[in-house]
């Protein structure tokens, strides 16, 4: 009987184990809040010209907009509110729902993912950093906090680099190589991210291909291949083609998006939106594909002060119109960068290949899915449908292989 009473209190504890786990209600807002976030945000930035590759993670993004709300009064905290969507949320539930969604997505163990996450907020020199804002700050956002004099530019610069490079373990080696407004509070946010395939690809399936960034610009960039069953989707109205690739534990996925042949994204980026991307998603279909994916590394910097800005932080941004008291317990500071940066690495890692379907009719005929010309993806928690990263590969690292005209 004793056994049996033990079997039981430890299916309870499993159960109650697994009850906790739940999202509350309240990060659970703020997750589908921040796929909003998402597409606002790359929108903002794909009209930027001169711009090759996009790569923002939302849920730190709205992270550090938390951090905003947190040392901010009045209209510039509460437009925080406005550009994520949650009104609704009081402060505590805002910085409680942000802190539990973060925690809860970027867990290396229950995703299997590497994914560095460092935030840091540097103030100028003459700023006091009070106590209360420090501690709350660490709490649901892990921030650290710096003061920098920017008398000496340069290593001003150098200082915010080889923090960069140091908590990314030298994936991240620049941020930045200028900062325009040096006389407010800056946040960086500085990520590694390696996606870990639920199925690996085979090692010496790799070879040199070439990427088309344009019809008449191509780059040398190795190619890794493999064939599965993945969830997939041909878009023949719109001319492009859906890829859904499970990541290891397949608790998020990431999502290709390419069209048809080589061309520049705008066409593709008007379709992107929520909706779209739902609809998307519930057309996909399991099916064999034959996959050849760019083996590369990129990183990509963004400041989105201006960005944000545009999607309706006014006043954190506006040097006369800030009030950031509560960082300082004055009003003597404004948002002037948020630099967002990030070093992704795709490689061939993950979990074993099902070997079982090899041979089989469930591969046979695949259906092609090779990505040597731009493309935008996402990486989607499939817990909480928030959206971990969203971007677009335009002009990876390589070496120039012709030029015609």
């Amino acid at each position: 009987m004793w056994v049996t009473n033990l079997v039981t209190l430890c299916l309870l504890a499993v159960a109650s184990s697994a009850e906790e786990k739940k999202l509350s209600s309240h990060a659970t807002s703020l997750a589908d809040t921040s796929s909003h976030l998402a597409f606002n945000l790359y929108h903002t930035l794909a009209k930027e010209k001169n711009l090759d590759n996009i790569l923002i993670s939302p849920v730190v993004v709205a992270s550090s907009l938390g951090l905003v709300a947190l040392g901010g009064k009045s209209t510039t905290a509460s437009q925080v509110k406005n550009v994520l969507k949650a009104n609704a949320l009081n402060d505590e539930h805002l910085h409680k729902g942000l802190s539990e969604l973060m925690s809860e997505v970027s867990d290396p163990v229950a995703r299997n993912v590497t994914w560095k996450i460092n935030n840091r907020l540097y103030g100028p020199s003459s700023v006091s950093f009070a106590d209360d804002f420090v501690k709350s700050s660490k709490k649901h956002y892990k921030c650290d906090h710096s003061k920098i004099n920017f008398r000496d530019k340069r290593s001003a610069i150098n200082s915010i680099n080889e923090w960069a490079a140091k908590s990314t373990d030298g994936k991240l080696p620049e941020i930045t190589k200028d900062v325009k407004n040096t006389d407010g509070a800056m946040i960086i946010n500085a990520m590694f991210f390696k996606p870990h395939w639920d199925e690996k690809f085979h090692h010496k399936m790799v070879d040199n291909r070439g990427f088309l960034v344009s019809p008449s610009f191509t780059v040398s960039v190795q190619m890794m291949h493999r064939t599965g069953l993945y969830g997939f989707y041909e878009d023949k109205e719109n001319k492009l083609f859906v890829l859904n690739m499970p990541l290891a534990h397949k608790k998020s996925s990431v999502i290709f998006i390419m069209p048809y042949h080589v061309e520049p994204l705008e066409r593709l980026e008007k379709l992107l939106t929520q909706d779209q991307l739902n609809t998307w998603m519930s057309k996909l279909q399991e099916t064999a594909v034959a996959i050849s994916l760019p083996k590369v590394s990129m990183e990509v910097s963004h400041d989105l002060q201006k960005h944000l800005g545009e999607l309706g932080l006014t006043e954190a941004v506006d040097k006369s119109k800030a009030d950031l008291s509560n960082i300082s317990g004055k009003k003597d500071l404004y948002l002037s960068n948020v630099f967002h940066a990030s070093a992704w690495e795709w490689d061939t890692e993950g979990n074993p290949f099902d070997t079982s379907i090899f041979g089989t009719e469930k591969l046979r005929n695949p259906r092609l899915f090779y990505a040597d010309h731009p493309f935008i993806f996402l990486v989607k928690d499939n817990q909480t449908n928030s959206i971990l990263y969203i971007g677009r590969l335009v002009r990876p690292k390589g070496d120039k292989m012709r030029d015609e005209l």
